[in-house]
């Protein structure tokens, strides 16, 4: 089908300031969606919104959950509904599910007129072995490899891209710019890297061909990133290319001057493991994993990093973020709002998958829509407000936000608490007093008069409670804040008494900050 791309575009302010929301200081906070189950509309057989009609309750949801981004699962046409996008058939067109293409860019045009940018998922690993699709186009093997040890990818059933070919790496860039040029795209996340890297991915010994220095790196595809990166910042310097890549390969986000692979954030997938292997174990056991907690800082500026809490940890009988947490009703959501305070107060940009921002119960489904009747429920009302309230936190405090990749942005307190499962740091902005404290409390047991050092007197305000009443909890807090005694603690002069609450996340900064 051929079709006029002609449309009036109404972004200009936000594409002229787009460069400073997409840069490594700024907060970028992303809300990821599956449009056909994000909301669906029960009195007429079910149905998916449209672009259209999504345009202004998504655009509204995100304003109240402080979103500063949002990213489509792969909008691109998909001959199977339920691959999500994943299994992609047409490289150049929105799927006709929820309207036209001009339906779509009046979606992305609305949300940029909000101050909302737009991630689009992005597929050059494989593709459908469909007839239909570009399998055997020509009656010869002319996108995906002829040889079958390279041709065919056994996680997904699908085929793999002859990335050794010219015209097929000039079709897969041809892509990635045509949505940032004609749909006012801000950013690709580009989907399963590590697959592309490995010619062993998903292969058992035999089963794989050798690159040819004899080694496993799948050289075609290094370039083939390279490329992609290099060309679309020679274009487009002010968007975004995310990686999905889950080992660790070395300079992901480097440059590609410097050997790199070029990408501007890689999703950090060991710190999602190990964060939610942690929070799944019962409050008594933590104390045997305090690893779980605390390993990912070792490495988390080795790149620019995305902490991901996204689809693929809430499908697959996986069940929901909260289904995951251990404890009764009431416990179960304490630990979600102190997962998500963890979140926002780790280095690295923020994502969270649609649904998990108010606590829904069932796991993900593509077939139906979210649990939007939850909010008619204050527990799930408080959800939502802490994860709006967290957003507007990071936005509002640098500190939060400003050093993401630089180790100066990070300082523990204390980590060595291990008995009671306490972890406690400092995140430091670019000025002096750009300063924030945290302290988790990772059991149901309340402490009092808990001392942990600061960088200096004052006052400090309690500026988040993840126990505060409004938010579901049981009130349990500082009374606004605590002044800074002079004695010394964890190797600083001013340290403060304060009250941990149960299962309960504390952020503090210096008043007037």
């Amino acid at each position: 089908m051929v079709w006029d791309l002609t449309y009036t575009w109404r972004d200009r302010a936000w594409m002229r300031g787009r460069e400073e929301n997409n840069s490594p200081d700024a907060p970028i906070s992303i809300y990821e969606v599956h449009p056909g189950s994000w909301r669906k509309v029960p009195e007429e057989e079910n149905r998916s919104l449209s672009y259209r009609e999504a345009a202004d309750k998504l655009a509204d949801h995100m304003l109240d959950a402080g979103f500063t981004h949002v990213e489509f699962l792969p909008i691109m046409e998909h001959p199977f509904y339920a691959s999500w996008g994943y299994q992609t058939l047409g490289y150049f067109a929105p799927t006709s599910r929820y309207g036209t293409p001009q339906d779509f860019m009046c979606l992305i045009n609305y949300l940029h007129q909000r101050g909302f940018g737009v991630i689009l998922d992005w597929v050059p690993s494989h593709f459908p072995a469909d007839g239909y699709g570009l399998s055997y186009f020509d009656g010869t093997h002319l996108y995906e490899h002829a040889l079958p040890g390279q041709r065919y990818h056994p996680e997904w059933k699908s085929y793999i891209f002859n990335l050794g070919r010219n015209e097929v790496r000039s079709f897969l860039v041809s892509s990635a710019l045509f949505w940032l040029e004609r749909y006012h795209a801000d950013g690709l996340r580009v989907d399963a890297v590590s697959s592309m890297l490995y010619l062993d991915y998903a292969r058992s010994a035999g089963e794989w061909v050798p690159n040819v220095y004899g080694g496993r790196e799948n050289l075609e595809a290094i370039g083939f990133l390279r490329k992609v990166n290099d060309t679309v910042h020679a274009n487009y310097p002010d968007v975004l290319v995310i990686a999905e890549e889950a080992t660790s390969w070395p300079g992901v986000t480097a440059p590609t001057a410097t050997g790199g692979l070029g990408f501007d954030l890689k999703w950090n997938m060991g710190w999602m493991h190990d964060t939610l292997d942690y929070f799944a174990l019962d409050p008594v056991f933590r104390k045997y994993r305090p690893d779980l907690l605390t390993f990912s800082i070792w490495y988390a500026f080795s790149e620019r990093y995305v902490l991901p809490l996204s689809h693929d940890e809430v499908v697959h009988e996986k069940s929901s973020l909260i289904g995951k947490m251990p404890g009764d009703e009431w416990r179960k959501r304490a630990n979600l709002r102190l997962l998500l305070g963890y979140m926002f107060t780790h280095p690295g940009k923020k994502l969270l998958f649609m649904g998990a921002e108010f606590g829904q119960w069932s796991e993900w489904s593509h077939d139906a829509g979210l649990e939007w009747h939850l909010l008619e429920y204050p527990p799930h009302q408080g959800i939502l407000q802490w994860v709006g309230d967290l957003n507007r936190l990071y936005r509002r405090l640098p500190a939060l936000h400003e050093r993401d990749a630089d180790p100066g942005g990070f300082e523990w307190v204390d980590f060595s608490d291990v008995e009671k499962s306490i972890v406690s740091y400092l995140r430091r902005g670019h000025a002096a007093d750009e300063v924030v404290l945290v302290a988790c409390n990772c059991t149901p047991v309340p402490r009092y008069g808990y001392r942990v050092g600061v960088p200096f007197g004052g006052f400090w305000e309690e500026v988040l409670n993840s126990d505060a009443v409004e938010y579901g909890g049981s009130g349990v807090g500082n009374m606004g804040g605590v002044e800074a005694e002079q004695v010394p603690a964890h190797g600083r002069p001013w340290s403060l008494p304060l009250t941990l609450p149960p299962l309960g996340v504390v952020i503090f900064a210096p008043e007037g900050v």
